[in-house]
């Protein structure tokens, strides 16, 4: 009997160490997975109060992690704020004052044609010490003849869109490509860690959704074929009820908004899943937000993505107010981050992201880096504290509601409770205590001059730190937005070529697929020999989405 006790704990003790051979080698340092999506809206998620759309999986994310509810990407739009992201610096001291695009536009912004490729960056750091490092989706830090590609920032593996040598392109043959998107890249996701699962591994999982142009499948669009929603359901705040209400289709805008969003859901709890299965979830860190707040239905192609929910919050994308700004910072790290915290009082923004992950990954900063973000790897574990230093934003372009109110003077500043904006020349300041009053309706600048003129002086200081910019230059010289067109008076005796009516025609002429908007191609075509017709097209698109819709090209015709 004693000899069969001893080899029963011994099959017992081989089987323990058979399944401990199984599973992956636990890595001395955490894992990190940063899904970044696209223009999502701070209540774009069932768990952030949107009363409609369904997203089961960060859903479970957020009751697992941390939801640091006020944090702050560095940038209005997308090629700034990922910026901001990966080197912890603003993005106007690279002189990235708005997205990339074509070179031309690029120049007429004064801006350079991609990130600086010297720039330390998160992957690159991280790769230094030892990490596998991964891109995989939406890049835009730069195109065009020249432009690096993620590889010479600090990327081992790359599968990308929007970028030089674009391993998936958007404009194929297959029109469902943007909606099978995200299932691609969690695919290649998972590739790269099933072969990296000893660790440890760094990945940018940055989606193409839910950004414009949607057009999610059939079987996408079955979830939601026989919603209503009602812009006035008390879910939305005053600011969302009105500008739902007038919405030009708000059930069809809705229901494809909701697929998109949903799948893009249904694609990341099959990544979710897969870290289960490889017993890596609890050695992994996930961070989970948005490039800047959500589109506008105004804008161009953006008639369905623009119906996302800021929430309580003020404007959308493109905007200094918080709805442009605010974004999700959901962070998950089993055992480390607590599950199911919200932090109401820490405010922390994407400059903070390099710093904090390299101290959580044990990788020392280099000297030369000046990052504008700090550690707040105290704040993910559990702490709630102010920030040590102020958050600051520029932006000197348009902003399409304007005449919602959604667009500040030029300058923002974040410090403790206040937000303050104000122009360049110190004029124009409003100041919101933003714990108090989330939806900025009560600007409080008379009330109290001392902080008005304290930050002022914090907004002013930081400008002086960074490089020239003729563009800045311009924008404080003029106190106008530098997108702005002249309004140019009519030759005595010598109407405009082409009334709105005659424009109008025009417009529907060249229009070949009748979907509203005018590309380039469809542009040019109607244009004599001779014509610079790259040149005509960027001054017409005001806001800059690469098409014009009917009215930007009636209204800019008759200038």
């Amino acid at each position: 009997m004693k000899f069969q006790s001893t080899l029963f704990c011994l099959c017992v003790a081989m089987l323990q160490l058979a399944t401990l051979a199984d599973e992956p080698k636990p890595s001395s340092r955490p894992n990190v997975i940063f899904i970044l999506t696209d223009d999502q809206g701070w209540n774009d998620a069932h768990f952030a109060g949107h009363p409609y759309v369904k997203t089961p999986n960060l859903d479970k994310l957020a009751a697992e992690g941390t939801w640091l509810r006020q944090f702050y990407v560095a940038s209005t739009v997308c090629s700034p704020s990922r910026c901001g992201f990966l080197t912890s610096h603003y993005p106007a001291r690279h002189l990235i004052h708005g997205h990339f695009a074509t070179h031309e536009l690029n120049e007429k912004r004064h801006m350079p044609h991609w990130l600086d490729p010297k720039t330390p960056t998160l992957a690159s750091l991280l790769k230094k010490s030892g990490y596998a490092t991964a891109h995989i989706g939406k890049w835009h830090l730069g195109s065009g003849q020249g432009a690096p590609t993620p590889e010479a920032y600090g990327f081992d593996f790359v599968r990308h869109t929007t970028g030089n040598k674009s391993y998936w392109e958007e404009n194929g043959e297959d029109p469902y490509f943007r909606a099978k998107s995200t299932s691609l890249f969690v695919d290649e996701t998972i590739k790269f860690i099933r072969e990296n699962k000893d660790g440890p591994f760094y990945v940018n999982l940055w989606t193409l959704l839910p950004h414009a142009k949607l057009n999610p499948t059939p079987e996408q669009l079955k979830e939601y074929e026989s919603i209503s929603p009602q812009a006035d359901h008390p879910a939305f705040g005053p600011r969302m009820k009105k500008y739902l209400g007038n919405a030009k289709n708000l059930k069809n805008q809705s229901q494809v908004f909701y697929a998109s969003l949903t799948d893009l859901d249904t694609q990341l709890g099959r990544l979710f899943a897969a870290l289960e299965e490889m017993k890596l979830a609890n050695n992994t860190i996930i961070f989970f937000s948005s490039d800047n707040g959500a589109e506008d239905y105004r804008v161009g192609n953006a008639s369905n993505a623009g119906v996302g929910n800021t929430g309580p919050l003020r404007a959308r994308k493109r905007s200094m107010y918080e709805g442009g700004i605010r974004t999700f910072g959901i962070v998950r790290w089993p055992g480390h981050v607590p599950a199911g915290r919200r932090d109401e009082i820490s405010v922390t923004g994407g400059v903070d992201f390099l710093p904090t992950i390299c101290k959580l990954a044990g990788v020392t900063l280099p000297e030369n880096l000046n990052p504008d973000g700090e550690d707040v790897s105290d704040i993910w574990l559990g702490n709630s504290r102010p920030r040590k230093r102020p958050l600051h934003w520029e932006w000197l372009f348009n902003v399409q509601g304007r005449d919602d109110g959604y667009m500040p003077p030029m300058l923002a500043v974040r410090d403790g409770d206040w937000k303050l904006f104000v122009n360049h020349d110190g004029s124009g300041a409003q100041l919101y205590h933003i714990p108090r009053d989330i939806s900025e309706e009560h600007d409080v600048a008379q009330q109290h001059p001392d902080v008005v003129q304290a930050l002022t002086t914090k907004a002013l200081a930081w400008v002086k730190s960074l490089p020239p910019s003729p563009a800045r230059d311009a924008a404080a010289k003029t106190g106008k937005p530098q997108d702005a067109q002249p309004s140019a008076a009519a030759t005595p005796g010598k109407p405009n070529s082409a009334t709105s009516q005659d424009r109008a025609k025009i417009f529907a002429g060249r229009d070949k697929n009748q979907d509203g908007l005018l590309t380039l191609e469809e542009f040019s075509s109607g244009l004599a020999k001779g014509v610079d017709f790259k040149q005509r097209f960027e001054l017409f698109d005001t806001n800059h989405d690469e098409r014009l819709t009917k009215d930007e090209f009636v209204k800019m015709g008759k200038r």
